[in-house]
């Protein structure tokens, strides 16, 4: 019989993929599936950076790169955050990664192991702690409250740290809530964090680009106190809708540059040749698609919570960020799974049950307004026959 290591048994995944791939079968059999689970821009990817990876084919570039990536790419993203965020950040600093959750993996695997602590916010990405379950730290999880308008409270999580704490992972804008903390809870958390100089943090800024309401992102990369422990995760995915090129980048402490090259070269050799020119030309070609997505994700966001609201037993906060609403469905006496599971099946609307966010997210369940106005309509109008007809 085969035996694997123990960490396998312990890893989880991201069951918005489970629902996916349900309401996928579902739609084969002829089903009218409205899919508010999946967290993707249902936009396509900007003709200009489609073309630019069509170019880098017909040019030739069809072999190897280096394993952090094109010298180009990795200038052109230390350009942008520095637009961005005003900031100075060393090219040879960032790291070109296949997606997103590659930095959670290799930050996950630099810091746990077992005896130490990684702190992770509930309800949050999943991955986080599946991740850091595999390698064999404790997670801690850091609340999430709706009573906080979903930011995280610095106080709160600088209670949590221990001498065993090694790394802390933080989100803003977040997943699944929507929840952006503000400049004055992240100053207040870096202060603290001064006292811990044993802790690494990884700030997660994939949604950085996707705010609301005069909302600002606060990037830990303007901290100079963090920098010698901060490894920054942001790319391509979200802000211009490339969630299938996989496509991500990092930004790492100098100490730490050369472990990160090292298990790019035993993991994944380098990113698809094509697709680093696409990215490259994201950053610097146009951003007017860019801003015309954020624009309607804007005018879907209102729709969605002013629809949510108007539910009987549902309440929902206005997010400030990303493309997700995490409504509070407690006075309907469902439980949240079971609310998602029985919606999709019988009424054909996938969304996400918050227990599958975290320990904490009994009590919600999760809808991405990545999808046209007139279907969120319809799916809330289905959503609210549903209670209405099944009131616990």
């Amino acid at each position: 019989m085969l035996q694997t290591i123990p960490g396998f048994d312990r890893i989880g995944e991201e069951n918005a993929f489970a629902v996916l791939a349900r309401a996928t079968e579902l739609a084969a059999d002829g089903r009218d599936i409205i899919n508010l689970g999946i967290g993707q821009p249902d936009f396509r990817t900007p003709d200009h950076i489609v073309e630019a990876a069509i170019k880098a084919l017909r040019d030739g570039h069809h072999g190897y790169t280096p394993a952090t990536g094109i010298a180009p790419l990795r200038e052109a993203v230390a350009a942008d955050l520095h637009k961005r965020h005003d900031v100075d950040v060393n090219p040879g600093n960032v790291l070109i990664v296949p997606g997103g959750k590659v930095t959670m993996f290799m930050a996950i695997l630099m810091f746990g192991e077992p005896g130490t602590e990684i702190l992770y916010p509930d309800p949050g990405f999943p991955i986080y702690r599946s991740m850091i379950e595999f390698a064999g730290a404790t997670p801690v999880p850091v609340p999430i409250r709706e009573e906080n308008d979903f930011a995280f409270s610095a106080e709160e999580t600088l209670s949590l740290i221990t001498d065993r704490t090694r790394l802390l992972i933080l989100n803003s804008p977040a997943n699944p809530t929507g929840g952006v903390t503000p400049r004055s809870e992240i100053e207040t958390l870096v202060a603290g964090l001064e006292n811990h100089p044993q802790v690494a943090v990884m700030s997660d800024e994939i949604y950085s680009q996707m705010t609301y309401d005069g909302m600002e992102h606060v990037s830990l990369l303007q901290f100079a106190s963090l920098r010698d422990r901060l490894i920054l995760l942001d790319g391509w995915s979200k802000t211009y809708a490339m969630t299938g090129w996989r496509m991500g980048f990092a930004v790492w402490p100098d100490a730490l540059v050369d472990k990160v090259r090292k298990l790019a070269v035993n993991a994944w050799s380098c990113v698809n040749a094509p697709a680093q020119f696409a990215g490259l030309a994201a950053l610097t070609g146009p951003q007017t698609a860019v801003h015309d997505m954020v624009n309607e994700f804007d005018t879907r966001r209102k729709v969605i919570v002013e629809g949510l609201n108007a539910i009987e037993g549902i309440s929902c906060k206005t997010p400030l960020g990303a493309f997700y609403a995490y409504p509070n469905i407690k006075n309907t006496g469902w439980q949240a799974k079971a609310l998602a599971s029985a919606l999709l099946e019988e009424t054909g609307v996938a969304i996400i049950g918050g227990p599958d966010f975290g320990i904490l997210g009994e009590g919600y369940v999760r809808l991405s307004y990545a999808n046209s106005t007139l279907n969120i309509k319809k799916a809330l109008e289905r959503v609210n026959l549903f209670l209405q007809e099944n009131k616990k």
